[in-house]
């Protein structure tokens, strides 16, 4: 009877060993497309900046694709941003399980 129960938690613990596993590599996941949406992030507010100053060199007629574009570049921005709030939440969350 020892001997069964015995066996039986030696299960359960190699059972929560594989599901820690399975997390773990979960995270690791996630650590490298929290990483990936920061650099994204980072071009993007780059490439924002550098239009943003080519604007205010510009004299008062501006292209209109030219704005467009400057416009689209912004939501990517904040696009970006959402996701990387999701994703450090998702980390966040994750890491509180451990």
């Amino acid at each position: 009877q020892n001997e069964k129960e015995l066996q039986d938690v030696v299960k359960q613990q190699e059972e929560k060993m594989l599901q820690l596993i399975d997390k773990s590599g979960e995270v690791t996941r996630l650590k490298g497309e929290v990483s990936q949406l920061k650099r994204s992030l980072q071009r993007a507010e780059t490439e924002a900046k550098v239009l943003w100053e080519e604007m205010r060199g510009q004299e008062p007629k501006v292209d209109a694709a030219y704005v467009q574009e400057r416009v689209l570049l912004w939501q990517e921005v904040d696009k970006l941003r959402l996701l990387l709030l999701e994703k450090e939440d998702e980390n966040l969350l994750l890491s509180d399980k451990y």
